[in-house]
């Protein structure tokens, strides 16, 4: 049986002007301003339910009406063997994953599902409208898990090369269909497909980093660990694509600060990239909130040689206003990098000491992490939280036949507007 909630009470507000104005439904932008919009709660001080509600444990700064069925909250504790491995005395990890001994169940094994859960918690659907979301692999797995358990109409744009990222432990159902662009394209094509799309009647962007509940859903992880650990800790440590995990844990951790109980300090952001796609790492060490040129095939090329595919995105809200640049200046923090030999190494020392499989971009966390306790970059007595993004999949498929999610159309890149039309009305027989 779903639990109930009342729809949370909330205005938005332009992270440039300050102005606030209300939700409209599936308001993504501020009224002609280029900057993200940030969800201002009524509820000051946030009051966890208990586990049993899932991620809707922290409901009062989530902008939903409603919950959904299924969901699981990251779980965070304290570290015993990495942190002594690593002679950190104060080393906490939020997981987000398949982990039932401590209370964590995603089935997609992915943190991406605190966002699916809370963008569907935000959408008034009317079985019409369908939620158009382009991903890199676990945003797609997530959202069609989601939206398949609870009957929303999805459409899924991902690049054909990612598609094994989709499986699952039950078939989705047909109300969500997966459309990819052809091999040897990326999540930008697929991004720009997805766009195509939601220039179509009846189809609706789910905005990304725009949209607030996306982000909200994300900050959960920064909201387990203060509530958890009863204070900010001083360091943040995740791995990034777009960076809306880390823009997510700043505003959650602004609104700590507000709520007054667990400090007044910012979590230094110490996000990371696996080499040799850094675009963010790039700009951020030249100082330029603008992106730095990159060529589409040198990106592609990049793109290809990470074990880290989620951590793809060449256009990510790092330059808007209240987006990743603007995150990382106030917090403090710096965009490391680790390859994928030290991510695997990374991976193994974590499975060993933790005791679970961890998955490539939560890997690449990891391993920033370990340089930087060699490197002196952090002390052996900081509070750390480590975001475990993803992982315990080894252990899920152990005792489960999965399934995989078939495309139904393969796209050139940039195909024409008329061919996605098309292909749109017969998929969703409009």
């Amino acid at each position: 049986m779903v639990k109930e909630i009342k729809p949370t009470l909330y205005k938005l507000e332009s992270v440039a002007s300050g102005k606030q104005f209300e939700d409209e439904g599936w308001t993504l932008d501020a009224p002609n301003e280029v900057s993200l919009v940030r969800a201002v709660y009524e509820k000051k001080q946030i009051e966890v339910k208990d586990p049993s509600y899932g991620v809707f444990r922290f409901a009062d700064w989530l902008p939903i009406h409603k919950m959904l069925e299924g969901s699981s909250a990251p779980v965070t504790y304290k570290s015993e063997g990495l942190a002594k491995h690593l002679g950190l005395s104060d080393l906490y990890i939020t997981f987000s994953g398949y982990w039932p001994e401590k209370g964590a169940n995603f089935r997609t094994c992915s943190f991406k599902e605190t966002e699916a859960f809370s963008v569907g918690g935000r959408l008034k659907t009317d079985g019409e409208t369908i939620l158009v979301v382009a991903s890199a692999g676990n945003t797609a797995r997530a959202f069609a898990r989601v939206c398949s358990d609870n009957n929303i109409p999805l459409l899924l744009c991902v690049p054909e090369d990612n598609i094994d990222a989709l499986w699952f432990d039950e078939p989705i159902k047909d109300n969500v269909k997966l459309v990819v662009t052809k091999s040897g394209s990326d999540y930008f094509d697929a991004i720009h497909l997805s766009n195509l799309a939601c220039e179509l009647d009846g189809f609706i962007a789910e905005g990304g980093a725009k949209n607030v509940a996306r982000r909200d859903g994300m900050g959960t992880t920064a909201l387990s660990a203060i509530t958890e650990i009863g204070r900010i800790p001083d360091y943040y440590f995740q791995a990034v694509g777009s960076g809306t995990g880390a823009i997510a844990a700043w505003e959650a951790n602004k609104r700590l600060i507000e709520d007054g109980r667990f400090g007044s300090n910012f979590m230094k952001l110490m996000v990371s990239q696996n080499h040799p796609f850094l675009p963010i790492h790039d700009a951020w060490k030249a100082d330029s909130r603008a992106m730095l040129p990159l060529d589409d095939d040198v990106a592609r090329k990049q793109v290809e040689e990470i074990d880290a595919k989620v951590l793809s995105n060449r256009k990510p809200p790092y330059s808007v206003v209240g987006g990743l640049y603007d995150a990382m200046k106030e917090a403090g923090g710096d965009v490391l990098t680790a390859t994928n030999a030290e991510a695997a190494k990374a991976a193994r020392i974590f499975e060993e000491l933790e005791g679970n499989d961890i998955h490539p971009a939560a890997s690449v966390a990891t391993a920033t992490l370990i340089n930087a306790v060699k490197n002196g970059t952090v002390q052996k007595d900081d509070c750390i939280m480590l975001n475990i993004t993803g992982g315990g999949e080894k252990k899920f498929k152990q005792d489960k036949e999965v399934v995989y999610l078939k495309p139904s159309f393969v796209f050139d890149i940039n195909p024409p507007l008329e061919k996605v039309e098309e292909v749109m009305n017969d998929l969703f027989k409009k």
